[in-house]
């Protein structure tokens, strides 16, 4: 199997929204009390699994509206995204050529060649670029995370990212991780959906397993960097900070296991894009 890490743009985010610890209060997390010229730009990476039996991409990033021109655009983002609210918690920024589907279409890739979209859940940085891969023939994410979709609508979740586009839900059909709870894609245990939850009811870490159990844990927004897992550092933004302490606990323990190869959060600073070759 085969793993490229792309980076689909950046997003600018307080620095206590990913590394706000466990006491970080929502309203320090959203940067509404911190200058921005210390907020910080990380990236924002989906992942393409060139799997034995199936085209696999984990999470979207942002779709090329909220950047038109390849620059930081304030009023297209607000009208990408559907809120201004977002907006004021996180700027998104997509250069040229960096939208998923461009990056795809690079590799001779289209939406329609990819068998599975998953998605580790419904954020804007993760599912904003839905729309324009509503060709892949399935995109899948846990039903927890739809419905917490639905609950927070108002503030954190737009549907207007998933409009017109088959989302489907899956319901868990295994009992692997922090609440043992996963999704096995193939049921040949090499493509794992985890649950993860804290910062959200549905999110989920992808599990990539090849024949002689080596595997590379995608573990999401479960955690913002390495650092993350190996100093505890739970995020700002969390549904439940005990339950998302528990995840970030298993994730130290998944990384840590010598059948690990790498362990990626999706805005690690210090992630480049590369291939893996499982």
């Amino acid at each position: 199997m085969k793993i490229h890490v792309l980076h689909t743009g950046q997003v600018r985010v307080s620095p206590y929204l990913p590394f706000g610890g466990d006491n970080c209060s929502l309203l320090k997390a959203s940067g509404m009390t911190t200058p921005k010229k210390d907020w910080l730009w990380l990236p924002v990476s989906v992942y393409l699994i060139e799997h034995q039996k199936k085209l696999i991409l984990v999470d979207t990033g942002w779709h090329r509206d909220m950047s038109p021109h390849g620059v930081y655009d304030k009023r297209a983002q607000i009208k990408s995204l559907g809120s201004h609210i977002l907006y004021l918690v996180n700027q998104g920024l997509l250069p040229a050529g960096e939208a998923v589907n461009e990056q795809l279409e690079t590799m001779g890739i289209t939406p329609s060649d990819l068998d599975y979209v998953l998605l580790t859940h419904l954020d804007c940085d993760h599912a904003n670029g839905l729309r324009a891969l509503r060709d892949a023939k399935h995109i899948m994410c846990a039903s927890e995370e739809l419905e917490c979709a639905r609950r927070n609508s108002f503030i954190r979740y737009q549907n207007k990212w998933w409009k017109n586009v088959n989302l489907q839900t899956f319901k868990w059909n295994g009992t692997e991780g922090p609440v043992h709870k996963s999704f096995d894609l193939f049921e040949d245990g090499s493509v794992i959906m985890i649950n993860i939850p804290g910062h959200c009811d549905g999110l989920c870490a992808v599990k990539i397993v090849n024949e002689l159990g080596k595997y590379v844990l995608l573990f999401s927004d479960g955690g913002y960097a390495t650092k993350s897992w190996k100093n505890m550092i739970t995020s700002g933004i969390s549904l439940d900070k005990k339950m998302q302490l528990n995840s970030l606990q298993w994730i130290r323990e998944q990384s840590l296991h010598p059948d690990c190869i790498e362990s990626l959060a999706n805005h690690d600073s210090e992630i480049r894009p590369h291939i893996i070759n499982l």
